[in-house]
């Protein structure tokens, strides 16, 4: 993965800046990660929070996830668009949505979290670790152990 990348709302009056690369990438088919991008599943690329830098207006939509964290999606409130997301199961940490990167090559998934969720018409890359709910310890420890 590269170092720092860029990303923004389909109307562009959104845009953020990563000074750093991607601590993880990963696919979630949890019911809200599917509803909230519209398909079978929503990926997540995980940075710093302190390397995330934001302009324009976002609104948020907060709602408990299925393990009881905060989870709060931030969408550009002109056109919709989903942009980035925090969760209070990680604390300093921020979620852009792959979806939303200006390179979309910059972010490789590593896992697959919720994948007993999945939609029989999602196919996911059968080489990647595939977790049927959420590991316990959370995304990262199921990557770096």
């Amino acid at each position: 993965m590269s170092e720092g990348f860029s990303g923004g709302c389909l109307c562009g009056a959104v845009r953020y800046e990563s000074s750093a690369a991607p601590q993880l990438v990963g696919h979630c088919h949890c019911v809200d990660c599917r509803k909230s991008s519209g398909t079978g599943h929503c990926t997540h690329v995980v940075i710093p929070e302190t390397a995330f830098s934001i302009s324009g207006t976002v609104t948020f939509y907060d709602r408990p996830a299925d393990s009881g964290n905060m989870v709060s999606r931030g969408f550009c409130p002109n056109c919709g668009c989903a942009v980035y997301s925090r969760n209070s199961g990680m604390p300093g940490m921020v979620f852009p949505r792959a979806s939303s990167l200006d390179d979309p090559e910059v972010a490789a998934p590593q896992m697959i979290v919720y994948a007993s969720r999945a939609p029989s018409w999602d196919h996911m890359d059968p080489a990647l670790p595939a977790f049927p709910e959420m590991p316990e310890g959370g995304p990262k420890a199921a990557v770096h152990g």
